[in-house]
């Protein structure tokens, strides 16, 4: 019997509730200990280890390399990490930012060992942040190489004529204006445009024979924008062997001298938007750069 005025609990009056509540933060206490413990070394049930490998994670669209370079730059800096898998998902990107990761994959091959694992497609811009790995592993389906350089814009001058629209574009040299869409290239402008592309296409074969070591002739061959599976880039000489993550992650503990289970820390965390989940889900290019209305990409 309770006593008029006695207040109950609430835990008393919500009893159903109050033990919802009292499981979560269970949940969430639980998983809190085991991330931190993860993070320090200690893993539940075996106790202290010190060996970790680093994942880096290079996902969708290369269209900046802050986060990738920032996160293998730390993972370089850490003693602790025996060795790194870059895992690649990526159609490929805008030039520039292909190059900063492929000099920080380069630098941090330097240090320790470097396995690189393609999943779905490793191509173009992807392929060549890549290349300085030790070990490259390609599923025998994943599509890879794709070496070469694209630019594409779209010009409306013709469309403005007929609807009588004469657009004016006043520059200080006749190439300043190349690939405005208010006019038609001219030959000059063409040509000058096309030796750019061929200078972006000579960097990436050279780094890619050279991060390689092979005979430059050999990458050449290939560097006709084809895009190729796993298992022909293996015939080819652009990957090392075939096999899953799981088997790329084997052969970076045989190098690191890892017997057994390793800690893995993964970057960089990043929270994607939808239009990216789904543009990644559908593995469509449109990574760019754009210059003067051109886009450059390497596809």
């Amino acid at each position: 019997m309770r006593l008029e005025g006695t207040r109950l609990r609430f835990s008393q009056r919500h009893p159903f509730l109050f033990g919802v509540m009292m499981i979560l933060l269970a949940v969430v206490l639980v998983m809190g200990a085991t991330a931190f413990l993860r993070s320090v070394g200690l893993a539940p049930g075996g106790g202290f280890r010190s060996d970790k490998l680093g994942v880096v994670e290079l996902e969708g669209m290369i269209l900046d390399s802050a986060e990738v370079v920032g996160w293998i730059r730390t993972l370089g800096d850490d003693k602790a990490v025996k060795g790194v898998l870059l895992r690649v998902n990526s159609p490929g990107g805008a030039i520039a930012p292909s190059q900063e990761i492929y000099q920080a994959v380069a630098d941090l091959a330097g240090l320790k060992p470097v396995v690189a694992s393609y999943a779905t497609v490793a191509a173009s811009g992807g392929y060549y942040a890549s290349a300085p790995a030790h070990v490259i592993v390609a599923n025998p389906g994943s599509i890879t190489a794709s070496i070469g350089v694209m630019a594409e814009f779209i010009t409306v001058a013709e469309a403005l004529d007929k609807l009588g629209i004469k657009p004016e574009v006043l520059t200080t040299g006749r190439y300043k204006a190349a690939g405005t869409p208010m006019r038609d290239l001219t030959q000059d402008q063409r040509d000058q445009l096309l030796g750019l592309m061929r200078d972006l296409h000579e960097q990436f074969v050279d780094d890619v024979a050279a991060a390689r070591k092979m005979e430059r002739a050999r990458v050449a061959a290939v560097a006709d924008g084809r895009a190729v599976t796993g298992r022909q880039a293996l015939e080819l000489g652009l990957v090392d062997m075939l096999g899953s993550e799981s088997q790329a992650f084997d052969r970076l503990k045989s190098m690191c001298g890892i017997e057994g289970r390793a800690v893995l820390v993964r970057g960089p965390v990043k929270e994607r938007t939808l239009l990216e989940r789904i543009v990644g889900s559908l593995k469509i290019d449109l990574s760019s750069q754009a210059v003067q209305g051109w886009t450059f990409s390497y596809k």
